[in-house]
């Protein structure tokens, strides 16, 4: 095989369709047809997913299931963000351990700052992707090591601060032994549950990578050790949660939760949270459900976290179960998004008719309402799309609609 002419190949097709050229297949023998198909497709999945990654010619890509399994740059960074909160002063002498290498996107990011770099993976075609990848994203120190987890982790020292890794990082894989997605702790491999002593008596942070599915209150239950310190992220992007990170320290602290969505954050200390500060929601309609309604993000949501929103924001809930709330004006930096009311109605015909009078077309969402989205479209015979948001709710015992713009 010549691999230039397959490199070559790869260069000049990597824009096009590869359900297209694997159908053409490829005339010239020297070409690597599966090979160039993955790479084609990777570097596709990457434009958008792992930017510094496309940026580079050289860099090689696994099967499908590896990319897509494998962390965006985005949440990555954001993971490494973390890490320099927490330590601020690596000074080049810290370690970093990551036990669940997969395809090397958090490894690459957290390494940044280490004075050692190591990098653990079981399928032994990632490590060589990994080794062939980080010297070209500038990580020549990175060691590589074809290993399991639970095995490899047993030869950290255990003995003192000088001595253990500053850093373990593992990310559980959340696939079963027929291929389906599991997302229980224990489900996971490895249990991290098994292993949660080993791991806190070697490393001074503990960072895990959790399934978005996961209830996160079990997790802190079964994962955070006695006199141990505890943060919880739920991490969004585009208004999706895409991971549940824990971490874990030595120092005992109270438990912290911080709700991400791209550029929104929202961090409180469940502990510490006072109900006293919860606003008195007004009774009158025209009063409670007027002026500007604020939806919370999808991490917001993950988090259940409503009473602290309302505090901080000085927002009044429209009703226990609806997620939704009312201020007469905008709250700044809101974690999610934020409709002027227009007008508020209940389900009688004619409240509907008139409140919804030249109206052919909006958006429509439901929250603690007895109809869903397609039951209640049908009703009023509107169309989906356009700059008009209908929500419909449950106000004190009744059933309304909130039509609002953005």
């Amino acid at each position: 095989m010549n691999t230039e002419t397959t490199l070559a190949f790869i260069r000049r097709h990597r824009e096009s369709d590869i359900r297209q050229i694997a159908l053409e297949g490829h005339s010239n023998p020297a070409v690597d047809l599966p090979f160039a198909l993955v790479q084609i497709q990777g570097w596709q999945t990457a434009r958008g997913k792992l930017p510094t990654w496309a940026a580079h010619d050289d860099i090689f890509y696994p099967p499908h299931l590896n990319m897509e399994q494998c962390s965006s740059e985005h949440t990555a960074l954001y993971k490494r963000a973390v890490v320099g909160r927490l330590l601020p002063e690596l000074a080049d002498t810290g370690t970093l351990v990551d036990l669940t290498g997969g395809y090397g996107v958090d490894f690459f990011c957290l390494s940044r700052g280490f004075a050692r770099a190591v990098y653990v993976e079981r399928d032994p075609r990632l490590c060589e992707l990994a080794r062939h990848n980080m010297a070209v994203l500038g990580r020549p120190h990175a060691e590589i090591h074809c290993d399991d987890a639970p095995h490899f982790l047993q030869t950290l020292p255990a003995t003192g601060p000088s001595s253990r890794p500053t850093v373990i990082f593992l990310d559980p894989a959340r696939r079963g032994s027929h291929g389906e997605k599991v997302f229980g702790l224990s489900d996971c491999e490895p249990d991290v549950t098994l292993l949660r002593d080993d791991l806190l008596a070697r490393c001074d942070i503990l960072l895990l990578k959790l399934s978005p599915m996961l209830d996160w209150h079990e997790a802190v239950r079964r994962l955070r050790a006695s006199g141990a310190g505890c943060e919880v992220h739920i991490v969004a992007t585009g208004n999706e949660c895409k991971e549940l990170l824990m971490v874990i320290t030595r120092d005992e602290s109270p438990l912290r939760v911080y709700c991400v969505n791209d550029d929104e954050r929202f961090a409180y200390t469940p502990a510490a949270f006072d109900s006293s500060r919860l606003p008195v929601t007004a009774a009158p309609v025209a009063d409670a459900l007027a002026g500007w309604l604020h939806v919370p993000n999808a991490a917001i949501m993950k988090a259940g976290c409503f009473d602290e929103l309302a505090a901080e924001y000085s927002l009044s809930a429209v009703g226990p179960n609806s997620h939704l709330f009312v201020a007469h004006e905008p709250a700044e930096r809101f974690p999610g998004r934020r409709f002027r009311i227009v007008s508020v109605c209940s389900l009688n015909k004619r409240d509907v008719r008139q409140a919804l009078s030249g109206v052919t077309q909006a958006n429509i969402a439901t929250r603690n309402f007895p109809l869903s989205v397609p039951e209640l479209r049908k009703r009023l015979k509107i169309k989906d799309g356009g700059n008009l948001y209908i929500f419909a709710t449950t106000w004190q015992e009744k059933h309304v609609l909130i039509l609002c713009e953005r």
